[in-house]
């Protein structure tokens, strides 16, 4: 598609009004890196005006939907400058997310961790294959939940819930994900393509602009939390950025062992 030719980080094809939009770093992993958070966030925008289609396939290329945040990128700005890091992008990610008004139906080839969790959870119905995983590791890292997890996780699956995810950082099975109400479904690999084309093809016969509008109605109750919660979040994320727990993260990670956390 030529007004989106000159996205770097996500490949577009267009076919009956549906617009396919695939992470495309498939050797990263389709990690979200400062670029690629830039050009998501770019698209939402864009497309949102773009009369050309009228729902939208998030994917992504390769074995992964997305692995998340940028870490190694993140631990290199932290350690040469923690003061430097960039927390107000995944803000403009996440409202952009809140305030696209047409359909976004996320297809999880692969595993979505972190960053790519709170993208694909934001979507507004998700497949996933059943060998992928999903989930929220920031705890892992010694950071606070704060890139919008903590917002959307507890209005899917409630707070006892997430909590328990959020505060351990587990990961996810798809079918497991599927039946707490997480996502909505859990198919075998050689199946998701049919079931989201089939799904897609309902909408698109439908009353678009009622859904549109529905989709919208739905949203205001999570933006209305989301713009009292995410300053905080993201706050609380870059207290923990000076944590001790965090400083060992980056060690272990560096030094490729598991981390010895103290809680402080």
């Amino acid at each position: 598609m030529t007004k989106y030719d000159h996205y770097q980080t996500i490949s577009f094809s267009l076919r009956d009004r549906v617009l396919t939009a695939t992470l495309n770093r498939p050797d990263k992993l389709n990690i979200f890196d400062a670029e690629m958070e830039r050009e998501v966030t770019q698209f939402l925008v864009d497309g949102a005006l773009d009369k050309d289609f009228d729902i939208v396939i998030l994917t992504g290329a390769g074995r992964a939907f997305s692995a998340g945040g940028d870490v190694a990128g993140w631990m290199q700005k932290n350690v040469a400058d923690p003061g430097s890091i960039d927390t107000v992008m995944v803000k403009r990610v996440v409202f952009a997310m809140l305030d696209f008004p047409k359909p976004i139906i996320a297809k999880l080839n692969g595993h979505a961790i972190g960053l790519g969790a709170t993208v694909a959870l934001y979507c507004d119905v998700i497949f996933a294959s059943d060998k992928a995983l999903i989930g929220d590791p920031h705890v892992s890292m010694g950071l606070s939940a704060g890139d919008g997890g903590a917002i959307i996780w507890p209005h899917l699956i409630g707070y006892a819930r997430a909590r328990e995810y959020l505060m351990t950082g587990e990961l996810i099975p798809a079918p497991k994900a599927a039946a707490m109400g997480l996502i909505n479904y859990s198919l075998p690999a050689q199946e998701l393509d049919a079931a989201v084309d089939a799904f897609v093809q309902k909408l698109a016969k439908g009353a678009l602009r009622a859904i549109s509008y529905t989709k919208q109605t739905v949203n205001l109750g999570l933006k209305h939390v989301a713009t009292a919660v995410m300053d905080a979040s993201v706050a609380y994320e870059v207290l923990t950025v000076h944590s001790r727990d965090h400083a060992e993260a980056v060690k272990a990670f560096l030094e490729k062992r598991k981390p010895v956390f103290t809680g402080k």
